[in-house]
């Protein structure tokens, strides 16, 4: 455990899930300003008007020790429909030289089940972990301008997809016509940290 800040608190997790489940906890306690979860740690905020930091880091160590496991049977699963290269993936025969594979090699190897670790970047971005690390690639040398919504990347041991339009720097692979982020919406995000997302590859959008 760090200090983040005069009211902040940050707390080292084993992984993404891990995060999520504690940040959760954290949220449910009327102990909290605030908690956030990162990749492998989760920040608090709390009133330092009221709370002495002492008091916080007991409370939170205590959190952190008493996480609870996941419930795999409330774990959302999502099927992401995805047509690989050509226009809809124009960095798929890049990775695949870099990496050298085949493209029909990485496909086998990318179509599966994974984790969202967390969304952010733009709304409902999806970071997902458990790549395969015969597809661990880094960034572009230089992001795009503008990467096509439902596009997907891969970078640095996940995928990610992109859920609005704008600039980004992942090497495309492919595009999904499954729509991320709905404004208009009651729950405007298709996905969340914790889903499961299954990749299938089609030959049409």
């Amino acid at each position: 455990m760090r200090s983040a800040g005069d009211d902040l608190l940050s707390v080292a997790v084993a992984d993404p899930q891990t995060a999520q489940r504690l940040a959760a906890v954290l949220r449910d306690s009327d102990d909290w300003i605030e908690a956030v979860a990162g990749v492998n740690s989760v920040v608090v905020r709390f009133d330092i008007a009221t709370v002495l930091r002492a008091d916080a880091e007991k409370r939170l160590g205590i959190a952190a020790a008493n996480i609870p496991e996941p419930d795999e049977r409330q774990q959302a699963r999502v099927e992401i429909p995805v047509i690989y290269g050509g226009e809809f993936g124009p960095d798929l025969q890049f990775v695949c030289e870099k990496l050298g594979l085949t493209r029909r090699e990485f496909i086998q190897i990318h179509c599966g089940e994974y984790t969202v670790d967390m969304l952010g970047f733009i709304p409902g971005f999806a970071y997902i972990g458990g790549l395969d690390e015969r597809l661990n690639i880094d960034r572009l040398p230089e992001p795009r301008q503008y990467v096509p919504a439902g596009s997907i990347g891969i970078a640095g041991g996940r995928s990610g997809i992109y859920s609005l339009p704008g600039p980004g720097g992942w090497p495309l692979v492919g595009r999904t016509s499954r729509k991320l982020f709905d404004a208009t919406a009651d729950d405007p995000f298709t996905l969340s940290a914790g889903a499961r997302v299954i990749f299938t590859a089609v030959d049409s959008l």
